[in-house]
């Protein structure tokens, strides 16, 4: 009863309600080592690995620069099929992408979250912050900033209330939202980033409907379109009554 355990342990408490996936919390210490050691030779570890499925999606590519001279790296959140794709292998793959395209220089991110769904297009905020913080700080550090195109209601809220504390400050300051195109050409000259052409679509609905960047659909059945027929009737009674009047 007077014995105690040596043993050091401790506790990590997360929310519950706040519908994160805890397990990258909770990764045993010794296999992160392992695997940081491992992440540094990717030509060693991918180059046998067959990415031509994910290659032919074209959701992650190479394109121009922006201003500052980054390296553009072109994310299409629309192209990328979620439910078929683990996230461990879309880790790999963006190792690979960078490791074989980027393998030295600042560079930037262009994310277009235009149109996604979340049960279709989008891994999960907790596994692209896994996938951050298991980059190489080389890596990190090369990475200048992340440009959000169209960033919906939901993103804004859970980076407005969690994003100081669920990502890192080093990527959490990067991130600028870019809620129409025209602000992206404030830092990248047109052309040197292909912009698909739905997302230019969904840039016009937002264009002429502002409110709906909070949510918001302004005349989803597009009444302002049709005739008002109360009026037309209404005119139509004051005829009628004025022919039986002088009748």
């Amino acid at each position: 009863m007077g014995s105690s355990s040596n043993d050091d342990f401790s506790v990590v408490v997360l929310a519950s309600d706040l519908g994160i996936d805890a397990r990258p919390f909770l990764s045993n210490q010794d296999t992160e080592i392992e695997d940081q050691d491992n992440w540094h030779d990717c030509s060693q570890d991918f180059s046998d690995e067959d990415f031509s499925d994910l290659e032919f999606l074209q959701f992650v590519c190479l394109q121009g620069s922006d201003k500052s001279g980054n390296r553009i790296l072109r994310i299409v959140g629309k192209y990328f099929p979620a439910p078929v794709v683990s996230g461990e292998r879309l880790k790999r793959y963006i190792y690979h992408k960078i490791c074989s395209e980027l393998p030295e220089g600042p560079f930037c991110l262009v994310y277009m979250h235009s149109t996604v769904q979340k049960e279709d297009n989008s891994p999960g905020v907790t596994i692209l912050r896994w996938i951050y913080e298991e980059l190489p700080p080389e890596i990190k550090n090369r990475l200048q900033v992340i440009y959000f195109i169209h960033p919906g209601l939901c993103s804004r809220l859970v980076f407005a209330t969690l994003g100081r504390f669920f990502l890192s400050g080093g990527l959490y300051w990067k991130i600028k939202y870019i809620n129409r195109l025209q602000y992206l050409w404030e830092d990248i000259k047109k052309g040197e980033v292909e912009i698909p052409e739905f997302v230019q679509n969904h840039d016009d609905v937002l264009e002429h409907r502002p409110l709906t960047d909070y949510g918001i659909e302004p005349d989803p059945l597009h009444l302002t379109e049709v005739p008002n027929t109360a009026y037309s009737l209404g005119r139509y009674e004051e005829r009628l009554t004025s022919r039986e009047f002088m009748s």
